[in-house]
Formats: C-alpha cells, structure tokens, sequence
C-alpha cells in the first residue's frame, strides 16, 4: 500500500465521522417535530440531491465536512430587549434571531427549535458527540476484538544457526538440538507451556549449564529435544529461536478500559489546547522541537495515516491486517476528539447550545418553584457575538495546526 490510500482512507473516514454526527443532530430533532428542510455531506454545488419528505438530503462538491438545516435556532427577543446598537445599527443578536425568523416556512412556525423543551434541546444538540463517540467505541471494538493485536506465539518463526555469547559467537542450542522452523513449543521439562513468554521465563530460569527437554508439536506428533540454553552478549538466557506471531483478541471490557483511558487522554489535552497550540506555533518559527504526542490538525493525521500504509515496515508493523487495525485506531481516536472537543462549553460548539439549554432549563424550574411567571425559551442570540469571538479563535488555531502539519509535521516513526 501507498501512503495515498492511507490519506484516501482517512478522508473518507472523516467525512462519514462528521456525516454521522450531523444525523446524530437530526434524528432526534426530526423526532421532536422540528423542521430540518436541508442536511448535506460536503458543501458548494450539489453533485446529487433528492427530497425525502422535508428533508432535502445532498452530496456537495467540496467535500470538507457537512452540516444538518434545524429551523428556528434563535427565540424572538422578549419584550424590552435592546436590538439596536450604540451607533443605530441592529445587534448581532437579533440580526441572529431575524435570520432564524426568515428560515421559518409561513405555517410551520411551531417546528422551530427554540420550541422544544430543554431536555429535548439538550437531546438534539448531544447526540451530535454521542455519535462520535459510538463510532469511536465500534472502530475500537472491531479492532481490538474483531483484528486483535498480534502476539508471540509458541510456534517457532526462526531459529538461529549461532549466538553471540560474552565469549564470541556460538552455534545456537536450539539449532543443535534440532528445533525446526514451525516446530510448537509444547513443555519444558514436562511442564506445559501455554505462550511464549512463559517458555522464556522457563529458559531463563534453567541454571547455567544445565540441559532441558523441550517438546514440540511437529507435523501431528511430539518431539522432545534436549537443549542446553546459554548467556548471551546481554546477559539473558537464550536458546536460539525466534518466536511467531498469532493474533489475540480483547474483551469488550478491555474496549472500554481503552476508550476511557483515550477520552481522559484527549480530555486533558483539550483543557490545555491553547497552551498546546502556542507551544505548536512556536516550534514552527523556531528551532524548538515540536511535541511528538501534542495536537495535530486533519492534515497531521492525514500524513500519520500516509506514513502507516506507506511505510508500515518501519513502524513495525507486520501484515495488511495490522496496518488496518492502526487505520482504525487513528479514525477511532479522532471521533473522540471529535466528541470531546464538541463537548467544550462555548457556542458555536455543541456544548455552548447544551449549556444555553441547562441554563434555560434551571431558570424555567426555579421560575415553577417560585409560583412565576414561565421566562420562556432562553435568549441565545444574546451570545452571538462570543460566537463570533470563538469561531475566530479556533479558525486561527485551525491555520495554526494547519501550517505546523506541512512545515514541520510530527512522524509516527
């Protein structure tokens, strides 16, 4: 494989993480009754289009993302508001809310979204980053239990013809004693031996000098070889041989351990994400060596995916069945960061929506409690211009990334 097929792959794998994630958003927004007129893979001119009930669903040229149309965002200002501003312009926040008006097809003004209870609210705007993180949770499944990782195994891949021992060389024990290529290791000494670390251990433990027997699986019978283990250069034991790989699979238990160690591991690099990004910018214009295990962009783990099916022998890894297992791992890393980072309490993300929703919830609950007057939907608009401030920022650290994956990327190997 070239390095094009993993950038192929992982494109392609991005584009359908963030599809998904926008119909997380619209399932359960078209569930509660909201009006959801548009949801697009891709953005521009649309290659394919078709109508499906209200929904128009469509593939766009520019493949960059995708989005899902929910109606009616924004709630009408409350009576008293202030919609112009000092300078007798009208307010980013209700040229917000008139934007969210004009989407409102005449007679369908009861779909808009700002109509939906809170937890209905908070319903649609999370299961966005709950999607992603499903996906996160069956790209690990399928590689951990469906892959498996490889590990040494009993059947023997190699034996070597000589050793270099603290002496000089050496003809290899296992060599001697007639140990074959494919040969299983079955006892050492009469105790059964159930993997390959255990064999080792075995023969580490074997007293210089001493002879063992070894018995091996060849060819449908058993063989037992007296074989001399010595020291080598390094110290350790050694007969000679040099294991096989078999792949192991995990349990669903251990999926989850896994996930959970990535989503603290991703959770505390978005805490500290501006400090990760100055600290990126800085080794760009600098000689400063760029963090190996810091933030990258899509094009960071573009050319990652590159390196792993264009250069998978120096990454160690073995076969086609492995370098897909990596693949997956890095698309099901990235939906994590996608559901983390979605989760960050600042609009436009989805947990500035989420947090809009709480606070609308709280105040409509205390209001109940108190015998007042129900507020009503929460005046979200009123956060537009943070928005804004927000989305500047992270188109900045996004060019940031950018320019620090082509001029100075990090390498897998």
């Amino acid at each position: 494989m070239g390095s094009i097929t993993g950038i192929v792959v992982i494109i392609i794998g991005i584009l359908a993480s963030v599809a998904l994630h926008e119909v997380g958003h619209m399932l359960p927004a078209k569930k509660f009754g909201v009006l959801v007129p548009d949801y697009a893979v891709g953005f521009g001119p649309a290659l394919w289009k078709k109508k499906i009930g209200d929904t128009t669903y469509a593939l766009r040229a520019i493949l960059v993302g995708g989005y899902v149309k929910i109606v009616g965002m924004y709630a009408p200002a409350r009576p008293g508001t202030r919609l112009v501003g000092r300078r007798g312009k009208v307010t980013l926040a209700q040229e917000a809310r008139e934007a969210s008006a004009e989407e409102i097809p005449q007679g369908q003004e009861h779909r808009a979204f700002y109509l939906l209870s809170a937890p209905k609210k908070i319903t649609v705007m999370l299961c966005g980053p709950l999607m992603n993180l499903l996906i996160c949770f069956v790209l690990s499944a399928v590689t951990m239990v469906g892959i498996g990782a490889p590990a040494a195994s009993r059947t023997i891949a190699s034996v070597s013809a000589t050793i270099q021992t603290s002496e000089g060389e050496i003809a290899s024990p296992a060599y001697e004693a007639g140990v074959r290529p494919g040969d299983t290791v079955l006892a050492w000494n009469g105790t059964p031996i159930e993997t390959f670390a255990q064999f080792q251990r075995a023969v580490g433990a074997t007293p210089e000098g001493e002879s063992a027997v070894l018995t091996v699986g060849r060819d449908g019978t058993t063989v037992d070889l007296t074989v001399t283990p010595v020291t080598g250069a390094r110290g350790a034991r050694y007969v000679g041989v040099t294991a096989g790989y078999e792949y192991v699979s995990a349990s669903l238990t251990d999926v989850l351990q896994a996930d959970w160690q990535m989503f603290t591991g991703t959770a505390s690099v978005i805490v500290r994400l501006p400090q990760a990004v100055w600290q990126v910018g800085r080794s760009v214009v600098t000689d400063e060596q760029r963090d190996a295990t810091g933030v990258v962009s899509v094009v960071g783990v573009g050319r990652m995916a590159g390196e792993v099916t264009g250069d998978s022998a120096a990454l160690g890894l073995r076969d086609t069945r492995q370098v897909v297992g990596a693949l997956l791992s890095l698309l099901a890393s990235l939906n994590m960061a996608l559901f983390v980072f979605n989760l960050i309490p600042l609009p436009p993300l989805d947990g500035g929506h989420i947090l809009g929703a709480v606070y609308e919830g709280v105040r409509r609950q205390v209001a109940s409690l108190r015998g007042k007057e129900d507020p009503g939907p929460a005046d979200t608009a009123r956060l537009v211009p943070l928005t804004w401030a927000v989305g500047g920022v992270l188109i900045v650290m996004s060019f940031i990334l950018i320019v620090a994956d082509i001029v100075k990327p990090i390498s897998l190997s």
